[in-house]
């Protein structure tokens, strides 16, 4: 039998230094849209998420709270993935970079950079933010601070290993020419390409004196540089160090999901760290854009920063909606290659417009009318009183175009063309009709029409499978569709059901013999 295509894709490792808020999350959606999909298209995915442990601000926390570093990072991994299953993200791994699978990849990687001479020993002096755990140079500041944790850097000199970044410039700058598709969206690309012709400078990549962290094996005095640990957990995940049969299958990625904020550490010093100990450069890096919050009394907008004390806890609209709003939402609203705006008030209309008003209430329709009028089953169509299917685009184009914008993680596009030409077109041909009236004058026409409804929102339960896991499942499990719900593939949106072959309704009813909603509205 021939081996399925593998898909392996990552997200940033989150610091653990309070629990995630909704710019974690729509990271993680995205991803987890992308993993879901290369599945339905028959990809063995392997998709990785995590959490950055080691670094001074983690065993600062812990220590303010008077708890083992160690102890404390096991908890706070526990809290974050609740947070995800809550979310529904499907990953295959959770790595802990203070995991002994990681510290022995490290290990191993420094040794083999060192040996391949392009780390040596010197002493550093320079203005160190601890937010970023890193060292910035003027150019990098805003009025004096550090433009993401709004406060100056202090100078800081230690001695130290550097790694020797500026060797690998001209290497870095063909490879990007050469894979014009390795840094997306563009904006990025043109970012690091700018950055890495302005001239890189070698990078200090140890601590001295620090308890907590990996030790380097050469030196033990030193533990190494968050940077230079956290970017290795993408291949000591999948067994670098450690399974080397299982890190040869997997690696090279396919794509790192990143936030734009760290994109020259993923697409320079991380390809010149791999260049360095010879090892395959990933495929793509994606950097997708922020969620910004805007105060729905004061209009104001802001980043959410766990460093600004102004974060939206997930949990909350998880618990007060679902997790499905929540999805739908941020993948919606809020583009992934660029920013995007979250408020409670635009939240509700655009949960009651397009999931309560639009999908939901189409769902609602069809089963009630089926229920009621035709005993549960959709009998075949009637050719003498066929009505002709809503305007829109051919099924097949739109499949292949809303499989296109799930490729290229532009899933504003995607959901906009699902609502657009496939639900909207069914709804105005519910209005055109008004089946609830025509089933009492002509049944067979008032059927005719709900075939097409109930196309639709098979095509909408496929393309949502992705999106809205849950929702998607209960709607296409709601009839008896020939092709199961576990092998269907986003091609199947761009057929049609057979017109002789009867459709029945399988949805279970309450205890009021009622259908539940599919998405109870907002007040």
């Amino acid at each position: 039998m021939t081996a399925r295509p593998k898909f392996f894709l990552t997200t940033a490792i989150d610091y653990p230094n309070a629990r995630p808020h909704i710019g974690h999350a729509f990271e993680k959606i995205g991803a987890d849209v992308q993993a879901r999909y290369r599945r339905m298209a028959g990809f063995d995915v392997y998709f990785l998420i995590g959490n950055d442990e080691n670094t001074i601000k983690v065993a600062k926390r812990a220590a303010e709270l008077g708890q083992d570093t160690k102890a404390y990072c096991d908890d706070m991994a526990s809290q974050f993935q609740e947070v995800w299953a809550a979310l529904d993200i499907s990953h295959d791994d959770f790595i802990q970079t203070s995991e002994s699978r990681h510290h022995e990849g490290c290990r191993r990687f420094i040794q083999r950079v060192f040996d391949n001479g392009f780390i040596y020993k010197g002493t550093y002096e320079g203005l160190y933010c601890e937010g970023c755990e890193a060292f910035k140079t003027d150019k990098d500041l805003v009025d004096g601070q550090c433009p993401t944790h709004r406060r100056a850097p202090v100078r800081r000199s230690e001695p130290g290993y550097y790694f020797a970044f500026s060797k690998f410039q001209d290497r870095l700058l063909a490879h990007y020419a050469a894979h014009p598709e390795f840094i997306q969206p563009q904006s990025r690309h043109n970012e690091v390409v700018n950055f890495v012709q302005s001239g890189l400078q070698d990078t200090l990549i140890s601590r001295h004196g620090e308890q907590w962290g990996i030790r380097i094996p050469f030196d033990e005095e030193f533990t190494i540089y968050v940077w230079f640990d956290a970017l290795l957990n993408y291949m000591t995940a999948i067994g670098f160090g450690h399974d080397e049969t299982q890190w040869a299958r997997w690696w090279p990625a396919d794509v790192h999901f990143i936030g734009k904020d760290i994109t020259r550490f993923h697409c320079a010093l991380w390809p010149a760290m791999l260049m360095a100990a010879e090892l395959p450069l990933p495929h793509k890096v994606f950097g997708h854009g922020f969620v910004q919050r805007r105060d729905d009394r004061t209009g104001e907008l802001v980043k959410e920063s766990k460093t600004l004390g102004n974060v939206t806890e997930p949990m909350d609209l998880i618990t007060k909606f679902s997790s499905e709003g929540f999805r739908f939402f941020f993948m919606r609203e809020c583009p992934f290659p660029g920013d995007g705006e979250f408020s409670w008030q635009r939240f509700a209309e655009v949960y009651n417009s397009d999931l309560a008003n639009n999908l939901g209430n189409l769902f609602s329709r069809v089963a009630t009318l089926l229920l009621k009028n035709y005993g549960g089953e959709l009998p075949a169509i009637d050719a003498a009183a066929a009505v002709e299917p809503p305007e829109g685009p051919d099924p097949a184009s739109l499949a292949a175009s809303v499989a296109s914008h799930v490729e290229t993680c532009d899933y504003h596009l995607a959901l906009e063309a699902i609502w657009r030409q496939n639900l909207d077109p069914a709804n105005r041909i519910a209005d055109r009709y008004e089946p609830w009236k025509l089933v009492k004058s002509d049944k067979a026409k008032a059927g005719s029409v709900l075939r097409h409804m109930v196309e639709a929102l098979r095509r909408a339960a496929i393309y949502l499978k992705p999106f809205l896991p849950r929702a998607a499942q209960r709607i296409y499990g709601s009839f008896d569709f020939e092709t199961s719900w576990e092998s269907v593939r986003y091609t199947d949106a761009g057929t049609s059901l057979p017109p002789d072959r009867p459709i029945r309704l399988t949805v279970a009813v309450d205890e009021k013999g009622k259908i539940p909603p599919l998405f109870p509205r907002i007040d």
